[in-house]
This record gives C-alpha cells, structure tokens and sequence, in this order.
C-alpha cells in the first residue's frame, strides 16, 4: 500500500544540493490501471499501481536492465525524468489530536525537479505508514498547496500531456 501527499512548492530549500539525489526516468505501459517501468540510478523496476489518489495498492517487481530497456520501446506518451531529492524531516508537525506512535518518525520529503518538457516543475511528496498519520501531517512552510487529492499530478497523467511545440 502506497499512502503520500503531494505538494507544490513555495521555495526550495537553500540547501538543496547537500541532500541526497536521485535520478529518475520513468514511463508508462498503461494508466488504467496503472503500470510503469522505472529506472531509479542503476536499479529497474516494473510497478502496479491501483485506484485511489491519497492511498492505494502498489506492487514493484524488479527488471534488468536489459528489460527496461525492451519496455520503453513499448511505453505510450512522455518518458519522465526527474531528478529526487531526499529531505528528512527531523520533527514532523501533527494537527491537534493525533496521537503519535511509540516508535520514532522518520518521514522523507522526495522533492521532484522535472526536466523538460515538464521544467519547472517541482513537486513535493511524502509518504506514510498510515491513513490516519497522513491525514494529520501539518507540511513544513516552505511547502506549498497540497495537490494530493489533484490527479494532474500524478505521475501517470503527466505522461499523457500534450506538449505544443
């Protein structure tokens, strides 16, 4: 199960390049449901990803190089790339109410930069071990609007824009 929160972006921190980065480059076999191949630095995977926009199933399989590759040829729409960047955050925000759990918190802003054609965009996601504890996340100011319950921000959508050249 794949539980996050999306956000758009105030600023980015200042900061930014002393955080560890990934590069992803990712496409879509189909959005419905929805099936995507990933290459994440050296590793591949193919992913399912069930409906829902908040929370939904997700099950990765991994792939060889060899299989990415054979894949993509076969992928529909935009190839994404984007570079991720991980943000720990050190002390979570929690509305009023929630009552946190025994273990210690360890959530991770995954801060998106596109490259073209989606550049500039930049989109914040964190995940979580439950329902409940993402719904009372307060988001750190620098975050923006939560685009969480937006479906133009998935990634699977994005792969279908049209772009006019």
């Amino acid at each position: 199960m794949e539980i996050e929160r999306k956000f758009e972006i105030k600023e980015l921190p200042a900061d930014l390049s002393s955080f560890p980065c990934l590069f992803i480059e990712q496409a879509y076999l189909c959005t419905d449901p929805v099936i995507r191949i990933r290459r994440q630095d050296d590793e591949f995977y193919l992913t399912y990803k069930g409906k829902g926009l908040m929370a939904r199933e997700e099950y990765n399989l991994p792939l060889n190089r060899n299989a990415y590759e054979h894949l993509l040829a076969k992928a529909d729409g935009n190839i994404i790339s984007k570079k991720r960047f991980l943000l720990p955050i050190k002390q979570p925000s929690f509305a009023d109410g929630f009552k946190m759990p025994k273990e210690p918190m360890k959530l991770t802003i995954e801060l998106d930069v596109f490259n073209p054609p989606f550049a500039p965009l930049i989109i914040a996601e964190v995940e979580f071990p439950d329902v409940e504890m993402a719904g009372a996340f307060i988001p750190p100011a620098w975050l923006g609007k939560d685009v969480t319950d937006n479906p133009e921000y998935h990634n699977s959508n994005l792969s279908r824009k049209v772009f006019i050249h």
